[in-house]
């Protein structure tokens, strides 16, 4: 199963031991790599470990390292007249200490969630994510949950949010995974959200803001206010403040806000240089789907560089992410010409 190379590990008892499906192998200069023959993926650090090792001191008297025909390494026994790939030296191994890399040159465009949590012990943190029944918020709640946090996604469908913790629960049985209803469209299903959520008596250490509307047309919610702006803002504006008090006795605790790069393409000033509220929720005449998200953008930014400024002090963190250009999702369900664009984008930019 996927999850074993990252919850499961604590089913075997050492440190040192492989989860199953796991392979210790060696490379012709001596360095230690694993195999994972589940994932059919290979690695340098040992799954549970995270350590990076090589052998150290020669083959021992009558063995012999060959290479065979698919360019991998196995050593032969000539006194016991045997061969093996498993390099007799593994059993003196030295570990080795590399100079830590800065999280630039250790991550990338390419790296996962899961790569990134790779060996993070997250049992006992609570989690709520937004819109975590698909796209970036459930590979988030996935990651979360299979590291051993207690994870609660918050979806407009609870069916939808059933299905999605079930597959979550698929990949490792002991994810601690859970759904409830959150429509950031209602004021009043958030205040609900928030309620029920403090019932249970649970901390929240980490609450990310991460659901979003693109590209929808233009409709008033219940509170009357253009969607857009509801959902992607000040839903979310409004759960931060109904669980700031939560965040406050759970610290060290986040907030992280999900925004985007095109943010920068929109303003929410009047000549003047004075908020123009009338910008942020607009009539009908007034509106353009794109416009209205990138000001939605904008306003997360604005919203969590200020919420770190207030709440930083008491030990709750706020920072805003963009998550990548024109992520393929279901984002973009709202028009065939956005959904033709991100298909054609696709092969180029990073997947979920």
């Amino acid at each position: 199963m996927a999850a074993l190379k990252y919850a499961g590990l604590e089913d075997t008892d050492s440190e040192e031991e492989l989860p199953p499906g796991w392979e210790e192998r060696t490379t012709k200069d001596g360095w230690v790599y694993y195999a994972n023959h589940l994932e059919e993926k290979t690695q340098w650090e040992h799954p549970k470990s995270g350590k990076r090792k090589r052998v150290a001191g020669d083959l021992p008297y009558g063995w012999e390292q060959e290479t065979d025909e698919n360019g991998q390494v196995y050593f032969v026994d000539h006194i016991n007249k045997r061969t093996t790939y498993l390099d007799p030296r593994l059993a003196f191994t030295v570990e080795d200490n590399p100079v830590k890399p800065t999280t630039r040159q250790k991550y990338d465009g390419n790296s996962t969630a899961m790569e990134i949590l790779q060996g993070r012990d997250l049992s006992g943190k609570v989690v709520i994510i937004t819109g975590a029944n698909s796209g970036i918020g459930f590979e988030t709640a996935k990651s979360l949950a299979l590291h051993g946090a207690c994870v609660i996604l918050a979806c407009r469908s609870l069916a939808r949010g059933n299905d999605a913790a079930q597959r979550i629960l698929g990949e490792w049985h002991k994810a601690k995974v859970e759904a409830m209803t959150l429509d950031l469209a209602s004021l009043q299903s958030v205040q609900h959200f928030a309620e029920a959520f403090k019932s249970k008596n649970l901390p929240l250490h980490i609450l990310i803001c991460n659901a979003a509307v693109f590209g929808a047309p233009w409709s008033l919610t219940e509170d009357g206010l253009e969607s857009t702006f509801q959902v992607n803002h000040l839903g979310h504006f409004y759960l931060v403040q109904l669980l700031e008090d939560v965040l406050r006795q759970s610290s060290p605790a986040r907030v992280v806000v999900v925004s985007s790069e095109s943010h920068r393409f929109t303003e929410i000033k009047d000549s003047s240089g004075k908020l123009d509220f009338s910008l942020l929720s607009p009539s009908k005449k007034e509106y353009w789907a794109m416009l209205a998200y990138n000001r939605s953008k904008l306003c997360n930014i604005l919203f969590s560089n200020e919420l770190n400024r207030r709440l930083s002090p008491h030990g709750v963190t706020s920072n805003s992410v963009h998550p990548g250009n024109m992520i393929y999702s279901s984002i973009h369900r709202n028009w065939w010409v956005y959904t033709l664009l991100f298909t054609l984008a696709r092969p180029f930019t990073k997947s979920m």
